[in-house]
């Protein structure tokens, strides 16, 4: 009888530790896979008590529009939802949802910011301006009178979030130019082009030195 048959040398035994280790690996699988379902159940129990813990509410207090609210929201509920949602102010429009047309901007603490990208959470004891805060009573302001007057909307869909753009553009300091206008609202997009008469808007009150 050959010898080779029943004695292995320490190199062919390092050849099969491969071999040994995904074998252990697989049974210690397909021992899980087979558990017993309690131990399923009380697993997924687990996961479930994860997600409940990541999605409970937490509390929030911000100036909306000069008003105080405190509210109570969830972790992942961003400033648009909860703006749209909860306190009623539809002005912001969800665009995209991806911060990639400009139609939610607001202003927080007077810098103006996307706020499908902003969680509410994050807002926690700021001061807060949607489109609905810009007018004081039946006087309009004056970007939003602009817009009316060189008819800088066609359907209106994006026009909250081009004047709260505009307003701060001209804060900021960057309407001295056309060029330098369509620079710094280009994060905005009118899909029906009036981008023409929106600049115009923006000039109009830049050059008029009305308080914006």
């Amino acid at each position: 009888m050959d010898s080779k048959n029943h004695n292995t040398t320490p190199k062919e035994d390092e050849k099969e530790n491969p071999r040994r280790t995904f074998l252990k690996q697989t049974s210690l699988l397909t021992a899980i896979a087979m558990a017993p379902s309690a131990l399923v159940k009380a697993a997924e129990n687990h996961v479930d008590d994860k997600i409940a813990d990541v999605f409970e509410k937490m509390p929030l207090k911000m100036e909306v529009n000069g008003q105080l609210q405190s509210l109570s929201v969830e972790p992942r509920a961003t400033l648009l939802d909860i703006l749209r949602e909860q306190l009623d102010l539809t002005g912001s429009k969800k665009g995209c949802d991806y911060g990639q047309c400009g139609a939610c901007t607001v202003h927080i603490d007077g810098q103006r910011v996307l706020s499908c990208l902003t969680l509410g959470v994050m807002v926690n004891g700021k001061k807060v301006t949607t489109i609905e805060g810009l007018a004081k009573g039946d006087q309009l302001h004056p970007m939003q009178e602009a817009f009316i007057k060189h008819d800088g909307f066609q359907c209106g869909y994006c026009t909250p979030g081009q004047i709260m753009s505009a307003v701060a553009c001209v804060r900021e300091g960057h309407a001295d130019s056309e060029a330098e206008i369509r620079e710094f609202m280009s994060g905005n997009i009118c899909r029906c082009g009036a981008y023409p008469n929106i600049v115009k808007a923006i000039q109009d009150v830049k050059e008029g030195g009305l308080t914006v």
